[in-house]
């Protein structure tokens, strides 16, 4: 009876399964036609969009695919960034995927005999911010156009194989969703060019298949590797009994397991496996064992105190230690100095503090991730087909993986050579003999966490690599690398800009740090010249937040992941560490990854930090006092830091009036600068991590809401807006197609508008939320992460997780009210240009010509064909048609007149000698100038 019992329930999940598959699939199909109608009818789908770079740091890497017939031509897949294409060996590349309706892309596959371009949507890295893609892209024009074929629901895709003897026929590995169950994992296979799919290979909704592999010369040979793995908010489990290696000699139609019981190893420990077939029998596999490490692999110094002597040490043998050892432990671990050996044992005497104390003081969220003793990456081989698997290596591959072998697991072969393999982790290490030994192959200008390569089949010793930090070619076999980083597809975590005339702005990035530049910087390659690129450096790690001194823009804070935050002062170079230290017995406070600061408008002296408690400081984060209990859940038990807080937003109206968000769905809100805090979070949908908090400035009582649902699979779009100080809220996100949202900005100039970034692109209201308008020219559909407007120029800048940072004028935007709106034409300011002789005239004998140009911007209320005419008092020196669309338009002049209009001006103005530029045509001389479109008028100068 038990057993049927189980059956039936067994039975009745994976029912659920199936319909919340097929749920989740009409949902992204829904929101994908929501958007393209969004797109379509848009009344802010004109205003531009400029890329300002960076490009020199670039983003992660997903895939390479490179033309067998012409190693100049290839495709590089970029995690979050779109696909990208070149046919001169990297010099220039061209972005291909902005047609379509996502940039993030798990794997890449291409017939080149006919040009075909298959993407697999969803990158295949596990992290933390790996996006969900939308199945399976196909385009048979080179990228042109892009068509959906298929497997909405799988999430994330890790490898595509297409039959090189019959291009129809493909096959596709899929992981599935990342944060929770799903039936659409495993390996499917389509032999009609994805008109339909069939899935060959299915273990659990659990299990997914991270790696497909054929032999050389022979498809009917397949490897597979498939991955056990959960990742929550609070945990990543990356192993399990399910993962093994499957094979398959029918071109995966069916699939034998060929790793139980043959030398490779099985149980809860293992990890992600990556493979590299030489033939159809020699198969390399890089695995990620999370099985323990056997005995104290790491030797010591007796002499040397550890915090693990701590975890076990009584307090006797602790008073018993000499001052001058424990002096040197906790000045070597970062104690802070009040902490010596003296007080600290007057502390043990009297009880306040445990030895135990002095090692969990150390255990962060960071310190936790490299101090798991587990077996980490080791490589397999088997000549007989699978049959077999002998580990190549007898010493641990330290310092390949760490503890996060989920992020890695790639390993290639040399196809002219057997015994030369290449492994992915942290460094990229190279092998001449098989795996017994290994050498890094990194260098000064490779970036760290390696990701994809690519071994010429025909060539040893040209290999492209794909990285945290872009692309690199190298012809000697990695003993020098060439950077290919020319494509704008950094991975921004956060965006500023600070408040100089010449602005500047900053932003932190995945794994690539914090960098700063002007915000015209001129993105191009001149800098090879000079020597200096426009943007520069000035944090590592996984960049976070930054906050600027409106005093002295040389006072920048910023930081890397888990709160470690420091105090630069740019004119000096002077760096300070400044992350609230708890104090020896308490518990550690606990830091996100993505840790919050806010500087406070009222004093710029105050800074505030969020852990789980709120911390501010009155004197630039010298000293802290913590102004809040735990403002979360409580964490759960996992390893990922938890129940930390994401976001802080203080008043403009009042110092102290503060709202805090969490990571658990709890908002806080204290009128009294932390002496009392309520929370106001309780009719949100419950544990969502709350994105972003925004204290209004137009309206005290006001506050908005912007809830992330990514980390449970739920991709609805929940903003919330509150005038009571968040004791009633209005859901204001019900009109923006189905998209997490990362960020919600309110507009300083206009009460009623706001902006919105999800994973899936950039919204505007002008109603406060009843309805949204979508960006979208010249900018793709790419992840969000965030928005910063600079008020005095009037620019929105937004920093994207994939594309970078764009910029653009919200000017007009600002002023549509309501009577704006319902005249039939508007025009928006248009700014004067300075006359030059050089207009039409160029630089050298082979340069183009300099064309002069203006911005004419204007509203209209409907979609038709309109004049713009230009004139000097009652002369019209030139008339300009346009397609105008209902909303924003813009139109780019070159002040020149037209035939008809110069005779006219001549014709009055007999005085005036007009010459004619070397390009032939004749331009405006100075004087002020009207623009007129029906009922509206606008004006510009030439000076």
């Amino acid at each position: 009876m038990k057993k049927i019992i189980q059956y039936l329930l067994f039975l009745f999940s994976g029912i659920l399964i199936a319909q919340q598959t097929a749920k989740s699939a009409v949902l992204i199909e829904k929101a994908l036609k929501e958007k393209e109608i969004l797109e379509k009818t848009s009344l802010v789908k004109n205003v531009n969009f400029t890329n300002i770079g960076p490009t020199i740091m670039s983003g992660r890497v997903a895939d390479i695919d490179v033309n067998p017939n012409n190693t100049m031509e290839f495709y590089v897949g970029y995690a979050s960034g779109g696909l990208w294409y070149t046919k001169n060996n990297g010099t220039t590349f061209t972005p291909v995927l902005d047609s379509s309706a996502t940039q993030n892309v798990g794997d890449i596959a291409i017939d080149w005999s006919s040009g075909t371009i298959w993407v697999g949507t969803g990158e295949k890295n596990s992290s933390r911010s790996s996006y969900a893609g939308i199945g399976v892209l196909k385009s048979i024009d080179k990228g042109k156009t892009w068509n959906n074929v298929g497997l909405l629901d799988s999430h994330h895709i890790s490898r595509i194989l297409i039959n090189p003897k019959n291009t129809d026929e493909v096959v596709i590995g899929v992981i599935g969703h990342l944060y929770s169950s799903n039936k659409e994992r495993g390996i499917f296979k389509t032999t009609d060019g994805g008109e339909t799919w069939t899935k060959t290979l299915f273990i659990d909704e659990n299990t997914g298949i991270i790696d497909v592999q054929p032999a050389p010369n022979n498809f009917e040979t397949l490897y597979a590797a498939s991955w056990e793995r959960n990742r929550k908010a609070w945990n990543f489990h990356g192993n399990g009994s399910k993962s093994a290696i499957y094979k398959s000699t029918d071109a995966g139609d069916s699939w034998v397991k060929v790793s139980d019981k043959s030398g490779f190893p099985m149980g809860d420990g293992v990890g992600r496996i990556g493979l590299a077939v030489f033939n159809e029998n020699i198969v390399y596999a890089l695995h990620d064992s999370q099985f323990r490490r056997k005995g104290n692999t790491n030797k010591k110094p007796s002499s040397t105190l550890t915090k693990e002597d701590f975890k076990t040490m009584s307090a006797g043998t602790f008073l018993n230690l000499t001052d001058k050892k424990l002096n040197s432990y906790l000045k070597n671990n970062g104690f802070q100095e009040k902490y010596r050996a003296e007080n600290v044992k007057q502390m043990v005497r009297v009880g306040s503090v445990k030895p135990i104390d002095l090692a969990k003081y150390l255990e962060d969220a960071n310190s936790l991730l490299f101090d798991t003793p587990v077996v980490g990456a080791e490589v397999f081989k088997t000549i007989d087909g699978g049959a077999s698997w002998k580990k190549t290596h007898e010493d641990y591959l330290d310092g390949l993986y760490y503890s996060y072998g989920y992020y890695f697991g790639e390993i290639r072969v040399d196809y002219q050579d057997e015994n030369g393999i290449y492994v992915m982790g942290v460094p990229i290490l190279k092998s001449k003999n098989g795996g017994k030994t290994f050498k890094s192959i990194s260098r000064e200008n490779v970036h760290s966490d390696h990701q994809a390569l690519w071994v010429n089949p025909k060539k040893s010793g040209h290999i492209l690599n794909g990285n945290d930090g872009g692309l690199n070619m190298s012809y000697d076999d990695g003993d020098s690398w060439i950077k290919l980083n020319s494509p704008a597809v950094g991975q921004f975590y956060s965006v500023y800009a600070d408040n100089q005339k010449n602005y500047k702005v900053y932003g932190g990035l995945q794994d690539n740090g914090v960098w700063t530049a002007s915000h015209d910087a001129k993105i191009n390659k001149r800098w090879h010249q000079t020597g200096q690129n426009p943007y520069e450096s000035i944090m590592g790690g996984d960049g976070m937040q930054v906050q600027v001194d409106d005093r002295n823009p040389n006072i920048v804070y910023t930081g890397y992941q888990f709160g470690n935050y420091f105090r630069i002062d740019r004119a000096s170079g002077k760096r300070t560490y400044i992350q609230p230290k708890h104090s020896l017995g308490e518990a550690p406070y606990r830091f996100n990854w993505q840790t919050p600061i806010h500087l406070s408008k009222h004093n710029q002296d105050i800074l505030y930090l969020g852990g789980n408690k709120l911390h501010r400081s009155l004197n630039q984060g010298h000293t802290w006092e913590t102004i809040s209990g735990d403002l979360s859940s409580g964490g759960k038990k996992g390893n990922v830091a938890y129940g930390t807080l994401t976001t802080i937003s203080e008043s403009p109206f009042q110092f102290g009036l503060l709202y805090a968000g969490s990571d658990d769905g709890l908002v806080h809100i204290s009128k009294n600068g932390g002496g009392s805090w309520s929370k106001i979070s309780n009719s949100f949908p419950k544990d969502l991590w709350v994105s972003r908090i925004v204290a209004s400035s137009h309206k005290k009582e006001r506050v908005y809401i912007s809830l992330n649902g990514y980390r449970f699979d739920d991709f609805t779009p929940y903003i919330f807006m509150s005038d009571d100080f968040g004791q009633t809220w209005k859901n204001i996100g019900n009109a923006i197609p189905i998209a997490s949202v990362n960020v919600i900005k309110e507009d300083p100039v206009n009460k009623n508008m706001l902006y919105v970034g999800t994973d899936n692109g950039l919204y505007v209201s002008f109603n406060k939320g009843n309805s949204w308008e979508v960006f979208s020219r010249n900018l793709p559909n790419v992840a969000v992460h965030d928005l910063v407007i600079q008020p005095t120029a009037k620019h929105l800048i937004i920093g994207t997780h994939g594309r970078s940072l764009y910029k653009a004028n919200i000017a007009p935007l600002q002023l549509l009210t309501d009577d704006l709106a319902e005249k039939s034409a508007h025009f928006f300011a248009i700014n004067s240009i300075r006359k030059s002789n050089n207009w039409g005239s160029s630089r050298g004998n082979w340069s183009p010509p300099n064309i002069p140009e203006i911005n004419i911007s204007f509203y209209s209320n409907e979609t038709k064909k309109v004049i713009v005419d230009v004139f000097s008092n009652d002369i019209k020196v030139n008339s300009i048609s346009v397609d105008a669309d209902k909303g924003f338009n813009e139109v780019l002049y070159d002040v020149s007149f037209s035939k008809k209009g110069r005779k006219a001006f001549v014709s009055k103005y007999k005085e005036s000698a007009l010459k004619n530029a070397k390009n032939g045509k004749y331009y405006l001389p100075k004087g002020v100038y009207t623009v007129k479109l029906e009922s509206a008028t606008g004006r510009f100068e030439i000076y």
